[in-house]
């Protein structure tokens, strides 16, 4: 069995806030695990001392405490704590928060039975000393690198191997103030099997003072946060990216990577008539595209109107765009893959043709990404033209066929999102075919998109394909269009659409049963798949 090591840094903590800190401790239902306070308070507050000594007796010997010199800051303050640890696993405790009773069974469990190595779950934020006046529930992804890079969703209750420290220090007193943030990033680069166990096991308190309450009590996290992810990006490769905040938080960023050269983009557009439509697409794209290095590869499927020949005829002396035609029934599947078999580009970029742009450096935002050998497909935010999300990432699993559906759907376009998610580049199941950006390379080597699903879920699908090569999918809220879903071919609950849907559903479940049955890993399953909103399901699991 496990032993866990509990490493709480004291200072000047409140009588009432530690105290039922370490009860927590004492009351978990798993007994392999040891205290470490390390004790920087000032004579003023003697009485922690008093305290910590009152329970060092009641623990049978599984609490340790050291009073320290002087008061070095979280940073040090963990760090003596480490030095009491004989624990195979450290866990990081503040000192006025609360572990739910059954945190470290769930944890063994998971060492146990998942070989994990670094570990996290769900946590809410209460006010002061009412564990019923909840002010927020955060319910985490998955491992999501791109997340954590941007946020540090992971936060608490962080427990890990020993043998992912390289050094005696868990914090680094240089980053004081995100210095959590800073160890995470390190520790899961090391680490081999992350798991985040989606139960809420950690209560962080929130008082004046103390983060929670608010990034303005320490100030001078934020750039200590900057620092912990520029430097995580340079051991990891990268160089000249530039870090900014983000309307959500200061806390919260928006990376940009350099775009390495000036690989051509093919951009493959699927057409039959709506002439219209075609036409403010093409031209958003030709007048407001800050990259210039792409071509426009339209695929034309059998249109039939006057207006549409003359457009084409209006667009031969473009050298940026070329007219290919797919004979045969529509099959949006067939069409793109025709298209990107012509692509003369590294990078295809499949884009619906009742799209228009908006962000003028589109391009780009999915470029950098999709150049990344770790990344398979990279989508954009898509609105409908009341300013409504359209596209912000796609679920496998939600939606009324339990196929898939897109999240934060119907939002308005200043909604920061759950969690602030609608303000980062973040790591997704799946985007959707309206935009996406793809090696070519790759989109050969999977196949392409399936032509059994002949006109939806055949994008989820290609994405499914790519993570199963274990490349992540990115979703941007940075590279932002216009989309008119479904004008093109009508919506999916009409009628024969219907059907035709019913059909491919059923298909796309049968084939990713395995994967359904799993849930999406970064949508958590405390959520509904009934609802877009990340509202919660009647009986949360883990609220308890």
């Amino acid at each position: 069995m496990v032993t866990f090591s509990i490493l709480a840094p004291l200072y000047n903590t409140p009588e009432p806030f530690l105290r039922e800190s370490i009860q927590s401790v004492l009351n978990q239902t798993y007994e392999k695990w040891e205290l470490c306070l390390a004790d920087g308070s000032d004579r003023e507050h003697a009485y922690v001392e008093a305290i910590c000594k009152e329970y060092l007796e009641k623990s049978g010997g599984r609490i340790r405490y050291q009073k320290l010199l002087r008061n070095g800051g979280i940073s040090a303050n963990t760090n003596e704590a480490l030095k009491m640890a004989r624990g195979e696993y450290i866990g990081l405790f503040d000192h006025d928060d609360i572990l739910h009773p059954s945190a470290l069974y769930e944890y063994a469990k998971a060492v146990n039975e998942q070989g994990a190595d670094y570990l996290y779950c769900d946590e809410t934020t209460f006010h002061k000393g009412d564990l019923n006046k909840m002010l927020t529930l955060h319910f985490k992804p998955d491992f999501a690198p791109d997340n954590l890079r941007a946020n540090n969703y992971i936060c608490h209750f962080s427990v890990f191997s020993r043998e992912l420290l390289d050094d005696r220090e868990v914090f680094r007193a240089k980053y004081d103030g995100s210095q959590d943030h800073d160890m995470i990033l390190r520790l899961t680069a090391r680490a081999s099997r992350i798991v985040h166990i989606p139960r809420i096991l950690y209560y962080w308190r929130s008082h004046s003072g103390s983060v929670a309450s608010g990034i303005e009590a320490k100030t001078y996290a934020i750039e200590a946060a900057k620092g912990a992810v520029a430097e995580s990006l340079r051991g990891q490769g990268f160089e000249h990216f530039r870090l900014s905040s983000t309307k959500a938080f200061e806390t919260i960023f928006r990376i940009q990577y350099q775009v390495l050269g000036e690989p051509l983009v093919s951009i493959v557009i699927a057409n039959q008539d709506h002439a219209e439509d075609l036409k403010r697409c093409v031209a958003s794209i030709l007048e407001k595209s800050t990259y210039s290095h792409y071509e426009i590869l339209i695929v034309e499927n059998n249109s039939t109107t006057a207006q549409i020949r003359e457009y084409y005829a209006s667009l031969q002396e473009n050298e940026k765009i070329r007219i290919l035609t797919y004979e045969g029934a529509f099959n949006y599947s067939a069409v793109n893959n025709l298209g990107v078999s012509e692509a003369r580009g590294r990078y295809v970029l499949l884009l619906n043709n009742d799209t228009e742009v908006i962000t003028a450096n589109w391009m780009e935002e999915l470029l950098m990404y999709a150049q990344r050998e770790d990344v398979g497909a990279v989508g954009c935010k898509l609105y409908y033209a009341d300013r409504t999300i359209q596209h912000a990432g796609v679920v496998i699993g939600l939606g009324a066929h339990r196929s898939a559906g897109h999240t934060h759907y119907r939002q308005h376009w200043k909604n920061l999102g759950y969690m602030g998610r609608l303000c980062y580049a973040q790591n997704v199941t799946a985007v959707t075919g309206a935009c996406l950006m793809v090696k070519k390379q790759l989109y050969e080597e999977v196949g392409g998109l399936e032509e059994e699903f002949a006109v939806s879920l055949n994008d989820v699908d290609f994405c499914l394909k790519l993570r199963e090569r274990k490349l992540l999918n990115v979703f941007t809220p940075f590279a932002e269009l216009y989309h008119a879903e479904s004008a093109s071919r009508g919506s999916d609950g009409e009628g024969g659409n219907a059907a035709r849907y019913g059909r491919e559903a059923e298909r796309f479940r049968e084939k990713w049963k395995d994967v359904l049955e799993k849930g999406d890993p970064y949508y958590n399953p405390n959520f509904s798949l009934d609802r877009s909103d990340f509202s919660l399901k009647n009986a949360p699991c883990g609220v308890t």
